[in-house]
């Protein structure tokens, strides 16, 4: 018998900013809020809150994770790719 996987994750990319954080990031801790943050929001992509703004541009969300002190700004395209700026 097949075995049943769970839902389909979103699959996240980086913004050029983005990009550039992930190469300065040096501790495991802030790696590891960081995977926490990013699998949280892979899962479930609405889980952010809404950024007001105009309807001309994306969809902002905002995902702050206080515990783990991490913040990431994304929005999400119509095939579930997450695109995210982070704060760690």
């Amino acid at each position: 018998m097949p075995r049943q996987h769970g839902p389909r994750r979103a699959r996240i990319t980086f913004s050029d900013s983005a990009a550039k954080q992930l190469e300065s990031l040096t501790s495991d801790a802030e790696i590891h809020a960081l995977d926490r943050a990013l699998v949280v929001v892979s899962v479930d992509p609405d889980v952010g809150e809404p950024i007001p703004g105009s309807a001309a541009g994306p969809r902002l969300r905002e995902y702050a994770d206080d515990v783990e002190r991490v913040r990431l700004l994304y929005w999400v395209t119509a095939l579930k790719t997450v695109v995210a700026y982070i704060e760690v």
